[in-house]
């Protein structure tokens, strides 16, 4: 488990199904992940979560004080077949309340210390300005602008030697 000052941090496992399901299924939290996927799509990415190799992470993310589910972070290649991605998703009932920031920056922390990888990148649709700016505020700089998923992203970076 890895914890931050308010959440705590577990892998995925067959018993959070359910729980992440909502992520998926999330008008909100999926405006700029593509949409709502289908029933075949969401079911083989939650066995590619519980059963992925010793590269990739998923984490549910809880709230310390009454074990609420409040999202879903995980660090796994990334499209470009090299570079280590951090992904994030969070129920809107928990934006803005700092959790997103605390828990990112802690597995950027836990990705350099821990597994000492020495960059991670953070792909997202420029028009999600506060994914943006959330990744900007967390040191991350803009690298590379791609069309993707025929959406415009912004792919972010950092260096374990400046974080």
């Amino acid at each position: 488990m890895i914890e931050t000052s308010k959440c705590m941090l577990t892998e995925v496992q067959n018993s959070d199904y359910e729980e992440v399901r909502k992520l998926y299924f999330d008008e909100k939290v999926r405006k700029f992940l593509g949409g709502i996927v289908s029933n075949e799509r969401y079911n083989s990415s939650f066995y590619n979560m519980i059963t992925s190799d010793k590269n990739s992470f998923y984490w549910v993310v809880r709230l310390k004080n009454n074990s609420e589910f409040i999202g879903l972070v995980s660090l796994d290649k990334h499209h470009d077949g090299f570079s280590t991605e951090i992904s994030y998703q969070f129920m809107p009932q928990y934006w803005g309340y700092g959790y997103a920031e605390e828990v990112i920056k802690r597995i950027i922390n836990y990705a350099f210390d821990e597994l000492n990888i020495k960059e991670l990148v953070a792909e997202t649709q420029s028009a999600n300005r506060a994914s943006c700016k959330l990744l900007k505020k967390l040191g991350m700089s803009l690298r590379q602008t791609v069309t993707r998923f025929g959406e415009k992203q912004h792919i972010f970076g950092i260096a374990k030697s400046t974080f």
